[in-house]
């Protein structure tokens, strides 16, 4: 297992309970039994350094995770579908 560092831009123009909504879909993705959850932080309402879709801030959540390769490719397969999500960024983290 490696570990790795998700983070995730959400949508701002949608509404608390869809936002929480988001994160917590994209969260059963990495959850799969397997997958070791080391740090989840929502950072909350956070302006963008450039517009991304039209959007000048976002809504910012980091996850810190164990997990196998097929599991984060199938975040990263997920979270390029998603409509609500508009910016991600997946590091693997050498110790």
């Amino acid at each position: 297992m490696n570990k790795y560092e998700i983070m995730f831009i959400v949508r701002p123009d949608m509404e608390e309970a869809e936002i929480r909504k988001t994160a917590e879909e994209m969260k059963k993705v990495l959850d799969n039994g397997q997958t070791t959850f080391v740090e989840e932080k929502n950072m909350g309402q956070r302006e963008l350094a450039y517009e991304i879709k039209k959007f000048k801030t976002g809504y910012y959540f980091l996850y810190v995770v164990e997990a196998n390769t097929d599991v984060v490719n199938e975040f990263d397969r997920v979270v390029r579908i998603s409509e609500n999500v508009i910016r991600h960024l997946i590091v693997k983290v050498e110790d």
